[in-house]
């Protein structure tokens, strides 16, 4: 058995060995003999829809005295909530925005998020004792500034399908989820999402550090809604350092969402986490829900998601029909298309969405489909990002091995 301070002596030394979680997987599915004396660290991850995000920072507004103490405030049109701190008469707002607050149906808290990260320029709107303040700031104006969550990385998610000959508006699509059981959306990065990667609560817990998006920081205990069968957790970390590219919003047919992503470092002490790290996507279950009151329906795995599938979307741009209002780009949940058929892919989390929506065929990938008693039903929308997740994995990797980032041992267990 090895220790956690002994695994950090041989990264200090550079002995040790680290593996994505990705890495490992591919050479289980090879049949290579891979033990505990064999890796030293595994490198987990997760990007999605995660409802259970939140900002705490501390606002300038305007001068000393100006307002005795704000009754509302708004950033980009974005509702918050002052407080809990008055901070009476010092022009600074202490604030709460949640990440699913929105200011339209097009903008929330997740792409605010992502636009201070980012560095862009935020506008303040207050209201204190019937008068209003405004200001313009970006984030290095604001000396507090931290993502807190309530939930994120649940275990396994479920798979949602509509029974119904009716279209369902949910934050589990885009347009809406039609039935009967025409299409399923899913979430999930399946094999190395981290908690997946800890079957035996030996690693994750109270203290432990992580990535929150792209930054450094810790988990705090279980988060809400958390289950033995469907754990997850809440953690913490300073907005300044996180990375744009590893957090946002997405516009779904009951408003926006935030997305956000998690990394978190497994040490293999023993065999008994090596076992647990050599889960694979089909023995991840995938339970099939009614998005109507989430009523069990069937199951299916991971395997039926992310195996045989294409993690990127692709273009083949000859075949754009040049259409005056294109719908790809209307619809577009992270407003990722541009120009018809040209693809930020900072922003583009690969859901899916072009593809069904696209009148010519420009947007192509397999995105896998289930198979229910009432048929093979198609995967019509992936609400998370396996192809960014193995990017985390990979960034955290090279932040051990590059000696800015060092695995910790927890305080206690979820």
């Amino acid at each position: 058995m090895k220790t956690i301070e002994e695994i950090n002596q041989k990264i200090a030394r550079d002995e040790a060995v680290v593996m994505t979680a990705a890495e490992l997987k591919s050479k289980i599915r090879t049949g290579e003999d891979v033990t505990a004396e064999d890796v030293d660290v595994v490198t987990t991850g997760t990007f999605g829809v995660m409802s259970g995000t939140m900002a705490v920072m501390m606002v300038p507004v305007a001068k000393k005295c100006s307002f005795e103490r704000a009754d509302a405030i708004w950033l980009n049109g974005v509702p918050a909530q002052p407080g809990p701190c008055p901070n009476e008469r010092l022009g600074v707002v202490d604030l709460v925005i949640n990440g699913t607050a929105h200011a339209d149906d097009r903008y929330g808290g997740g792409h605010l998020f992502r636009d201070l990260v980012k560095g862009d320029e935020i506008d303040i709107l207050v209201e204190a004792q019937g008068r209003t303040y405004e200001n313009h700031v970006t984030l290095n104006d604001i000396d507090y500034a931290r993502i807190i969550t309530t939930r994120l990385a649940f275990k396994n998610y479920h798979a949602l399908v509509n029974p119904m000959p009716t279209t369902i508006q949910s934050i589990f699509s885009v347009t809406g989820l039609t039935g009967p059981f025409t299409e399923v959306t899913v979430s999930g990065c399946g094999e190395i999402n981290p908690l997946q990667n800890d079957p035996f609560n030996r690693v994750i817990g109270v203290g432990t550090r992580v990535l929150l998006n792209g930054a450094p920081g810790y988990i705090m205990g279980k988060g809400t809604r958390a289950s033995p069968d469907k754990p997850n957790v809440s953690a913490y970390a300073d907005m300044k350092e996180m990375d744009h590219r590893m957090m946002g919003g997405m516009k779904t047919s009951e408003g926006p969402e935030c997305l956000t992503s998690l990394a978190i470092p497994i040490p293999v002490l023993d065999e008994e986490v090596l076992s647990g790290l050599k889960v694979l996507d089909s023995d991840v279950s995938l339970p099939v829900s009614d998005v109507n009151g989430r009523l069990a329906h069937s199951k299916a795995h991971y395997g039926h998601i992310w195996r045989g599938t294409d993690k990127a979307v692709r273009t083949e741009t000859d075949r754009c029909l040049m259409h005056p209002d294109c719908p790809t780009m209307r619809i577009c949940p992270t407003e990722a298309i541009y120009d018809r058929f040209h693809i930020n892919r900072d922003l583009c989390i690969n859901c899916g969405t072009c593809v069904r929506v696209c009148p010519g065929g420009v947007f192509n990938a397999r995105l896998g489909s289930i198979e229910l008693p009432e048929g093979t039903i198609p995967v019509s929308l992936r609400q998370s990002d396996r192809l960014r997740a193995e990017k985390l994995c990979s960034n955290l990797k090279n932040h051990i091995l590059g000696h800015k980032f060092i695995p910790t041992q927890r305080l206690e267990p979820l």
